[in-house]
């Protein structure tokens, strides 16, 4: 009965993130259409280049979606455990993405400082102001849902809290280019945006491979976990003990317990503790313990 609560409860969160994506990709689309026509409008290239990055941002909430849609469908023969790594594989491409409009964001700024280029000043505040209160939405929306403990729902975040530091950064050099005519601000700030979402993603990244590579949820020290199974009342050792994620707030556990030979407690007695430490402890509904007599 309890493996069937840790899976309903993800089923609910599931819901609630994808309505909440559903709510920033509407925000993030409508304003990305007014903003690629505003750049047109003004010529700005730095409106257009943002209207990009949120047609960037647009896509990968699109991909957040689309890996919680299909981590919902049921498990197969082929795939017992479902199709939950959909989201942490969307983690994946998420932090990637980010590390390379990072570096296009970069690479752009260091040409504009060597050919700083005009920009209207002006036009560029109000679209800018326009575009913050639209991430600003959207960020609401997503925070919301399961941001701290969902890979998925971290990666989607980051991208909107890019843009909006960008949008940030956009109404700062606008209004230094208004007040003193100073090109350079705008490269200067992209750079400063830039290095702050580099950072984010690759915390995202390595946690996002600890998941794949099967380590151990960060949450769980496994020497304790082995010591208090062993602390049982008949359990003379614990071996093959492994700890290990399926897909943010799904973790497993596989463990072999060696009974002592003239225990008093009896084998149900020793499952039933190291069960019950194991559900009600370590939070984990996924565990197979495996009893072994010694000899």
């Amino acid at each position: 009965m309890g493996h069937h609560h840790g899976h309903s409860h993800h089923h609910s969160t599931g819901q609630a993130n994808k309505k909440n994506l559903v709510f920033a990709m509407i925000i993030i689309g409508s304003w990305m259409f007014i903003q690629f026509i505003g750049g047109l409008w003004t010529g700005s290239l730095a409106l257009l280049a943002d209207a990009v990055h949120m047609f960037n941002d647009f896509a990968n909430l699109f991909i957040s979606f689309l890996a919680i849609t299909l981590a919902a469908r049921a498990a197969t023969k082929s795939r017992t455990f479902g199709n939950h790594r959909y989201e942490v594989l969307s983690s994946l491409l998420n932090s990637v993405m980010l590390l390379v409009i990072a570096f296009f964001i970069v690479r752009e700024a260091i040409g504009r400082f060597v050919e700083p280029q005009e920009v209207m000043g002006g036009g560029m505040i109000v679209l800018a102001f326009i575009g913050l209160l639209a991430n600003l939405g959207a960020m609401f929306v997503l925070m919301r849902g399961d941001v701290k403990d969902n890979l998925n729902m971290r990666g989607a975040y980051l991208h909107v809290l890019g843009d909006t530091l960008g949008s940030v950064a956009a109404v700062l050099a606008g209004v230094i280019i208004l007040l003193t005519g100073w090109y350079t601000a705008d490269p200067l700030l992209s750079i400063l945006i830039a290095v702050m979402i580099s950072i984010s993603a690759v915390r995202l990244l390595k946690d996002t491979l600890h998941v794949l590579m099967e380590g151990t949820p960060q949450r769980i020290d496994i020497d304790d976990v082995k010591a208090n199974l062993t602390a049982i009342p008949g359990v003379k050792d614990v071996h093959s003990l492994h700890i290990w994620t399926i897909t943010s707030g799904m973790d497993c556990l596989t463990a072999h317990v060696l009974i002592e030979p003239n225990s008093k407690a009896t084998t149900q007695e020793i499952l039933r503790d190291a069960n019950e430490y194991v559900h009600h402890t370590l939070h984990i509904e996924r565990a197979t313990i495996q009893i072994e007599q010694d000899q």
